[in-house]
């Protein structure tokens, strides 16, 4: 009986390997009868593609294959294809004259497991729902004016950070700084949402920060799974199945806050008591001449969004301005002494009406993101057929800009590995860089 199973076992595993190999082998044949002027792509190795070119950091690696195989390419990651742009004059191709052809953002392994999945705004495809809380984001929820109605929120936290800070030093401990500053922008975040701060008490505060982190370290992990294919769906790890019970309790949770806001809202505002988000979305979710209903998902899901964009990418940005300073002492020596002229050395925090009057922090800042880039590889996917380059890009290509390369591209930056702030304040700085 044993050797009857071991038989099929290594029957059907013969016949997996020969199917695998046909479908390899028919795929590169067609590939090489198409008329299409594919862009240029590393040898690749069967089932794997160009995974073993591939080192610890995906943007750095794919800088490096840029040098070689030039500014747009075609990489395979297992299962996985994509056309990654690499200089300047291919993303604002793709970015501005392009924008339509690339408006749409792709779903990466771990979408399927997102139970808000129809309600994502950062994937939704280009159409009515997406134009819809474009037009939202710029006059309701992000606008200028609306965001002016958080300062006091920020002045707030950005004391208690200072003075978390000057407690360590007074005591001789170290400082997580990594730690201080995700808490500046948790809280932040959570009081311009919620009303309420995600760490000094609020129970469910805390419980979304510590939710939304694991959401990101379980999708971060089934991204990965791409490059399997349509093998994904079996998740032999088991972080589908942990994401959404993330989720789920996220939910939950938020629902809650939901019908607290609701009760608060059908109580009626004092005068000149500010609403936060979830109450402008709420109002929004109960207007109905909106252009577009919202559903109680949505709501849910553009907050989830708002935690993922905004938490980790702040606090790592901060860091790495912190880093950059402390390894140019120079640069550090400039800097203050430009906030002491002109905002005063009688311990005043900067504030943002000061900022337009700090030319060397604003370079500072610039030079920052220039270097550690939020988000180094910019995800878009093509929405019809179209040419870059003079290269074929296929409708539902994905799309990835290479945001590191760009950024230390040396036919646009003079020294591009170095922290020069100056930069930014020489007339020869690169056109459009700001």
């Amino acid at each position: 009986m044993a050797t009857t199973d071991m038989f099929y076992y290594l029957l059907f595993f013969l016949w997996f390997v020969t199917a695998l190999l046909a479908h390899f082998f028919i795929k590169t044949f067609l590939r090489s009868r198409s008329q299409n002027n594919l862009p240029p792509s590393p040898p690749a190795l069967p089932f794997i593609g160009h995974l073993h070119l591939i080192g610890s950091v995906l943007a750095k690696s794919f800088q490096t294959l840029a040098i070689r195989y030039g500014p747009i390419m075609q990489i395979r990651l297992g299962a996985s294809t994509c056309v990654v742009a690499s200089n300047a004059v291919v993303a604002k191709e793709i970015f501005k004259t392009q924008d339509l052809n690339f408006s749409s953002r792709p779903e990466f392994g771990g979408s399927e497991y997102f139970i808000y999945r129809g309600s994502r705004f950062v994937t939704a495809q280009y159409g009515d729902y997406w134009r819809f809380m474009k037009k939202l984001c710029m006059t309701r929820l992000l606008s200028v004016p609306q965001l002016d109605e958080f300062t006091d929120i920020l002045d707030e936290e950005k004391v208690k950070l200072v003075e978390s800070v000057m407690g360590c030093a007074r005591e001789g401990k170290l400082c997580d700084l990594g730690g201080e500053f995700t808490a500046l922008t948790n809280n932040t975040i959570c009081r311009m949402t919620m009303s309420t701060r995600c760490s000094g008490g609020n129970n469910d505060a805390d419980q979304i920060k510590r939710l939304v982190k694991t959401c990101l370290h379980l999708a971060g992990k089934l991204s990965l799974g791409d490059i399997l294919g349509p093998f994904r769906i079996f998740d032999f790890s088991g972080n589908g199945k942990k994401l959404v019970g993330a989720l789920q309790a996220y939910d939950r949770l938020v629902e809650r806050i939901f019908k607290e806001h609701e009760e608060k809202a059908n109580k009626g505002f004092e005068e000149g008591e500010r609403k936060d988000l979830m109450d402008i979305l709420l109002e929004i979710y109960n207007d109905p001449t909106a252009e577009i209903k919202l559903s109680k998902n949505d709501v849910k899901s553009f907050l989830l969004e708002i935690f993922f964009a905004g938490v980790e990418t702040i606090a790592t940005a901060m860091q790495s301005a912190i880093t950059e300073l402390i390894q140019n002492p120079t640069v550090f020596t400039k800097l203050r002494e430009e906030i002491h002229l002109n905002v005063g050395s009688d311990n005043r925090l900067v504030k943002e009406s000061d900022v337009s009057n700090l030319p060397f922090l604003q370079a500072a800042v610039k030079e920052t993101l220039r270097l550690s880039p939020i988000g180094t590889l910019r995800a878009r996917q093509c929405n019809v057929d179209t040419k870059i380059n003079g290269y074929d890009i296929k409708a539902g290509s994905r799309t990835l800009i290479n945001a590191y390369a760009l950024m230390r591209y040396s036919n646009t930056w003079d020294k591009p590995d170095e922290f020069m702030p100056e930069r930014f304040l020489s007339a020869k700085s690169p056109d459009g860089v700001d």
